[in-house]
Order: structure tokens, then sequence, then C-alpha cells
């Protein structure tokens, strides 16, 4: 569905919430019922029809435009291109890292080398690339779903996996809160997949404690990172020894 479609959807909802008819906002508006109607089912109107409407409906404008950003489905992954995007910068792949936390602009910039014009560049960047939707005073709303994940063999992935797996097994992962565990069996096949689905509800858990914490003085928080895995594998320098 275009912009236009989900603006003229929109303001169909609007019209069905305010009892209004296409004839009641035909004379409000000084046009025929067929000529309201028409408009409506071919969605091509201009901006100052728009405004009218809106002004028929007793609605602001942004407030229905906000509305309908807030009802667009969120992202549960994002497209190859996206991904490569986010990757060919290192100081915008760490402010979208930022964003997937909801940190603010100024907790980036106290907390990093960044300053103020290089933030809001990079925030502008994923408005673009479609992570973010930008809003006044540098807030954004994050376009991405709750079980948002990177793509297993795209490009964020793989640069992890070069770039900083290692540095993150490089820890103890001995202080308190952290904890590391390699548990290996046999298991049926059938069950695994419900292995992987509690793996997904801890993600989640994790997720949505962060979401709730935000509210948090920031000494009262501490940063985590989750890394959750499971797959069938066999060491390689075990594999040698098969027969």
């Amino acid at each position: 569905m275009t912009t236009t479609a989900h603006l003229v959807a929109a303001l169909k909802d609007e019209l069905k919430a305010a009892r209004m008819t296409y004839a009641d906002l035909a004379r409000k508006l000084g046009m025929s019922e067929s000529s309201v109607k028409r408009m409506l089912a071919k969605a091509d109107m201009p901006l100052s029809r728009v405004d009218a409407i809106c002004s028929a409906l007793k609605i602001d404008f942004a407030e229905l435009a906000r509305r309908i950003a807030d009802a667009q489905p969120l992202l549960a992954e994002l497209t190859l291109a996206q991904e490569k995007a986010v990757v060919a910068d290192k100081k915008l792949l760490l402010v979208a890292i930022c964003v997937l936390s909801q940190w603010t602009m100024e907790q980036i910039t106290a907390q990093y080398r960044l300053t103020d014009a290089e933030a809001v560049k990079y925030l502008l960047q994923l408005d673009r690339i479609g992570i973010i939707e930008l809003r006044p005073l540098n807030r954004y709303r994050l376009k991405l779903a709750k079980t948002f994940r990177w793509r297993p063999h795209g490009p964020v992935m793989d640069f992890f996996r070069e770039h900083a797996l290692l540095d993150y097994f490089a820890g103890g992962f001995d202080k308190e809160g952290e904890s590391l565990m390699l548990v290996h069996g046999s298991i049926g096949k059938s069950l695994a997949p419900a292995f992987v689905e509690r793996l997904q509800r801890v993600a989640q858990d994790f997720a949505q404690q962060h979401q709730t914490d935000q509210k948090l003085p920031v000494q009262h928080r501490e940063g985590y990172t989750l890394l959750l895995a499971m797959r069938s594998w066999e060491f390689e320098a075990f594999q040698r020894f098969r027969r």
C-alpha cells in the first residue's frame, strides 16, 4: 500500500469514528457526494484538500500523519541492501546499535566521540535506510519489531563474526550477572524447534526488560549483550576423527 493509500485509509477510519457520511463531508467541503467518493476511491487529491478534510473532521494533520506512521508494520528483518548500507560506515553501525537500544541522541554523544552534527547526520541516514522515523528535536521512532534480528548470513552478522565474536568470547564471563554455558547433547529432531522457541522467548524477555528499565537512572543500569545460539554442530577438529 502506498503512502497516499495509507492516508486515505486513515481518513476513512476517521470518518467512520466521527460517524460522518460521505454526504456530510461533501456538504462541509462544498462538493457533491459523488465527487467525494471518486476522490477517495482514486486516492488523488492535493494537500489543500487533505487539509480541508482534516478541518472538517476537526483533527490535526500532524497527528494524523503520526497515527499513520505508528500503524505501519514493524520490520522483523532488514533487506540485504539496508544491511549493506548500515555496515558501510562503522560510525553508522555504532549509531544503529545504539538506536536498537533506544538511546537518545544525547546519550549517544555523551558516551561516544561523536559531535551533535555527526549524530544528526547518522540518524538521518538511519531514517533514509528505514530503521527509524526521525522526529522533531532529534527524537525518533524505531521501525523494527521486538522480534527483529539481523539476517543470519547478512552483512551485519558477517561483520560481527569477523570483527567482534572473538572479542566477545575473550571475556571471562565470571562477573556478577554474567554466564557462559556450553551444553552438548543429542535430542530428538522434533524437539529442537521447541528449544529454539524458548531461546527466542528469553531474548524477547531481555528486550522487554531493556525497554522497561529505560526509566531507571543511568547509574542504575549496565549494558549487557545477550548472545543465544543453538545449531547442529561438531567441532571441526573432532570431525577428523570420524570413521
